[in-house]
């Protein structure tokens, strides 16, 4: 075989192909139909038409008979008068207009059967397009479950050309996000190294880092300046208030407690006299003890 013989063998094979994919069962059966119906609009009208060139001859045939009686009749009167010439003449009219009369005959005779046999052909055809509806029909029911199925099959399974294109934007986009996701570590990574600078200041990372502590420092030691003033006050409103609170006592304690003190200083004197005087008994009789031993 040719190059050429192959090329076309090739071509056909995939234009064939091409067709069984596009090709819908549903839509041929349903043009199918349609050509069935044309084809008995087809019978119907050659039914008519058999049937006016029919009447249209019988309309002749009639036509011829009335001629051929109007003939006989011309040809008795001929003969009535004694004009056999005319009566002859009158009856070879007559001979003809039958002649026609037993050719229309014949051709309305072919007419019928062609028109009978338009009519069973008619017949036939409706009842073939009756049956081949129903299985059209149920052809259609049984493609449409079976599609239907193989889509519901295919959506579950991702076996079909939609769910694959989705199978794969959905990996595509798990790739974008991941290395995108690895960019950013990694960018992280170098600018907590200091390996990536910051273009937009011309600080490197230790100036940074000095500057932090820097600002650390002086925070703390502005913490502390903070709190010793705060201390400071505290402890000197914590004075002023119990000055303040023993003032405040003394005056109110006035002059209703000035006799009670002088009344307590004159019996704390005479319990001291008391006291001393009971010393030197004591004294004064341990003393005789010592001399008797």
């Amino acid at each position: 075989m040719g190059i050429l013989g192959r090329t076309s063998n090739i071509v056909k094979s995939k234009i064939n192909s091409l067709l069984n994919r596009a090709e819908d069962p549903s839509q041929q059966l349903d043009y199918s139909y349609e050509q069935m119906q044309d084809e008995l609009q087809n019978v119907k009208q050659g039914i008519a038409d058999l049937t006016t060139q029919k009447k249209r001859l019988e309309i002749q045939k009639r036509r011829l008979e009335e001629n051929v009686e109007k003939h006989n009749e011309q040809a008795r009167s001929a003969v009535d008068q004694g004009r056999d010439d005319l009566a002859r003449r009158a009856l070879e009219k007559k001979k003809q207009k039958m002649n026609q009369i037993e050719g229309l005959e014949s051709q309305i005779s072919d007419l019928e059967k062609k028109q009978d046999g338009l009519v069973d052909q008619k017949d036939e055809l409706k009842r073939q397009i009756a049956e081949f509806r129903t299985k059209k029909e149920t052809m259609k029911a049984r493609y449409e479950a079976a599609e239907a199925s193989t889509r519901v099959s295919e959506a579950v399974t991702g076996a079909g050309d939609e769910m694959e294109n989705v199978s794969r934007t959905i990996q595509r986009a798990e790739e974008q996000t991941e290395e995108m996701e690895a960019r950013s570590a990694a960018l992280d990574e170098l600018r907590e190294t200091g390996a990536l600078e910051n273009n937009i200041s011309d600080k490197s990372q230790l100036d940074r880092e000095l500057e932090d502590i820097s600002t650390d420092s002086a925070v703390d030691t502005e913490l502390e300046t903070l709190k010793g003033e705060m201390g400071k006050e505290t402890a000197e409103s914590q004075t002023e208030t119990a000055s303040e609170t023993q003032t405040e006592t003394a005056t109110a304690s006035g002059s209703g407690a000035s006799g009670s003190d002088l009344d307590a200083e004159l019996e704390n004197l005479d319990t001291n006299t008391d006291t001393e005087t009971s010393g030197s008994e004591v004294d004064k009789e341990l003393e005789d003890l010592k001399d008797k031993s």
